[in-house]
């Protein structure tokens, strides 16, 4: 999470379809509080070496209902800190090295704020940063109509390249990359913007080969952003839909996932395909090109689901369930 990004030529190359991923690790924060067996409340209010202002707590900064997380930024006194905030780590749970990291959330506007999803290398204890090296899915800051994806590591000293695409963050928004032996890429919405080639430890990039854990966190404040004023909004909320990790299916064949075939009917479908899910969860209808089109929340039971306005074609339907267990199929939409 640092500063300059510098502008690159996006390198044409071909892409990983989605029916190639395979869901390993997710939360759908389905519940009623964090899943501590995922998550971990990192707190304290040091500056986290970037001179900001807040202390992260393992209170009421984090909260979960109605399947968001909601990371609040608040004006109040914590110890020497005059704001709160929340941060949340999968260190010693869920870590990944290569594979498919998403998030979709939405986040604030407003002068010192500065939400982001991130990753830090898993040795980081051992050999201090930027040894470790980081990977910046998503970051915003300010009231900024972007957000900025950016890597870091060490090379005869701390070095960084990334980029930014243009956003109203305060929508919801799919953020992620996609990263093997090769390269970094990120996406937003499904839409490349940034390329890092890291192939032969490229730029002395050896940290980008090792296991990463997962980070969601909003900052005030800090030597990027800097400082709020008599206009950033108290308090600040970031919302999280879901945070999920994929491996390619050839890679994640070795896992205890269940895959499964999802029961769907008419298919093919003309306007209404029915879908049928033992149990709730999170439901995609993606391209072939793994695009996706509708994504929504569905119960247990049969949901009617209107597809009237898709071309004609062929598509996937999946759903993920809370425990990362994935139902899946294809069919055909009809005019």
């Amino acid at each position: 999470m640092k500063h300059l990004f510098l502008l690159i030529l996006l390198v044409s190359t071909t892409f990983v379809s989605h029916s190639q991923w395979t869901l390993i690790w997710s939360d759908e924060f389905g519940g009623s509080a964090l899943d501590n067996t995922k998550w971990i409340s990192e707190t304290g209010g040091w500056g986290w070496g970037n001179n900001e202002l807040q202390y992260y707590t393992d209170g009421d900064n984090l909260t979960v209902s109605g399947g968001v997380l909601v990371i609040e930024a608040r004006a109040e006194q914590f110890t020497s800190n005059s704001y709160t905030s929340g941060k949340i780590i999968t260190k010693d749970l869920f870590e990944i090295k290569y594979g498919k990291i998403e998030t979709r959330m939405k986040m604030p506007l407003g002068q010192g704020l500065w939400p982001a999803f991130w990753m830090l290398g898993a040795n980081i204890s051992e050999v201090s940063w930027p040894y470790c090296g980081e990977i910046d899915i998503m970051e915003h800051i300010n009231n900024e109509m972007a957000t900025h994806g950016t890597a870091h590591w060490h090379n005869g000293g701390h070095v960084y390249n990334g980029n930014s695409t243009a956003v109203n963050p305060t929508n919801y928004h799919i953020y992620s990359i996609e990263w093997n032996a090769n390269e970094i890429r990120w996406f937003m919405d499904g839409n490349q913007y940034f390329y890092l080639s890291i192939q032969n430890n490229a730029q002395s990039t050896d940290e980008m080969h090792l296991p990463f854990y997962l980070i969601l966190n909003l900052a005030v404040g800090g030597n990027w952003p800097g400082y709020p004023n008599a206009s950033t909004p108290f308090p600040a909320q970031v919302e999280i839909d879901y945070v999920r990790a994929y491996k390619l299916d050839a890679e994640a064949s070795a896992t205890e996932l269940t895959h499964t075939e999802l029961n769907v009917f008419p298919n093919p479908a003309k306007d209404q395909l029915n879908i049928v899910s033992e149990e709730a969860g999170s439901i995609q209808i993606t391209s072939l090109n793994g695009a996706i089109i509708l994504e929504e929340k569905i119960n247990s039971g049969t949901t009617a689901l209107s597809v009237s306005t898709l071309d004609e074609g062929m598509y996937f339907c999946s759903i993920v369930y809370a425990d990362g267990r994935v139902a899946k199929t294809k069919f055909t939409k009809t005019l």
